[in-house]
């Protein structure tokens, strides 16, 4: 008989799950968790999972509804570790709650980190000089605890040994290195058009319900990649807005005017949720 290690259900999120009318969407409707669990009994799978894009809301609902989860994949790279959408720490912290296993993707953020600004690589090069920045990537990663595994794309034969050699011997980083990368990823993203890395000053304003802190650092850390419109990012709006009854992005938004500490900053709000709405798309 043939038996699956590791079985999981694919992009779990808030259309996928709770439903464009919230009653429910085609994992609940068609009883994809019960199917998943009458196969592990019969043999067929060792251990359960799925992967996820979403909020730490919605992860916390499922494990809450779902505690014969056994793991739970998702996004954890130190550019992501305090963004507002993918949110890395606070989900990490919603699966570590659950007391599930982490399967970590995208480590390398889709090949972001291996290619990242000559300022930080530099001090990379100073510290260590022997690792390159895929594999501080992948050490970051590695690093937290109950993780079962670290999934990264390799595109050369190059990158493979590089991974392979500094997995297998691995060692974690200490609390300083981790800051290190935390505080280059801030000063990464101080580089896009928001002139900042950090967005806290802006999390009491909201547009169109959602929080001008997350549609700005969003749109910020998209543009400070290499391609801008391959970053993922912007289809974790979809999901916010679903939350909110919104099932169409696409549709025209009334206007609405922000004010910060007496300031219109409308202009600059409408350029970020502009871009994030036109590229993005509801798996």
């Amino acid at each position: 008989m043939t038996q699956a290690d590791y079985y999981l259900l694919h992009i779990l999120n808030t259309k996928f799950y709770n439903g464009l009318d919230g009653k429910g969407g085609v994992v609940k409707n068609c009883h994809l968790f019960e199917h998943a669990q009458k196969w592990k009994e019969e043999g067929k799978i060792r251990h359960l999972g799925f992967s996820f894009h979403d909020s730490p809301e919605v992860l916390d609902q499922i494990l809450t509804e779902h505690p014969e989860v056994e793991f739970v994949q998702i996004i954890i790279n130190y550019f992501d570790w305090e963004s507002y959408f993918i949110a890395s720490r606070r989900c990490y912290e919603v699966i570590r709650r659950h007391g599930k296993k982490v399967v970590i993707m995208e480590p390398v953020k889709g090949g972001v980190l291996a290619q990242i600004p000559e300022a930080a690589e530099k001090k990379l090069r100073a510290t260590q000089p022997e690792l390159s920045p895929a594999v501080w990537a992948l050490r970051f990663a590695g690093s937290m605890e109950d993780v079962t595994a670290v999934l990264s794309g390799m595109s050369t034969l190059e990158q493979v040994q590089d991974n392979v050699r500094n997995m297998k011997d691995f060692q974690p980083l200490g609390g300083d290195d981790m800051n290190m990368l935390l505080q280059m990823a801030k000063e990464q993203k101080a580089t896009g058009p928001e002139g900042t890395g950090d967005f806290a000053e802006y999390e009491a304003l909201t547009y169109h319900g959602i929080s001008v802190a997350a549609i700005l650092d969003t749109y910020n850390s998209a543009m400070v990649q290499p391609n801008p419109l391959f970053s993922g990012e912007m289809n974790y709006l979809a999901n916010k807005l679903l939350a909110n009854g919104v099932t169409d992005i696409k549709q025209e938004f009334p206007k609405e005017t922000v004010l910060f500490h007496g300031k219109d900053i409308t202009a600059q709000v409408e350029e970020a949720w502009d871009f994030l709405v036109e590229h993005a798309f509801v798996m």
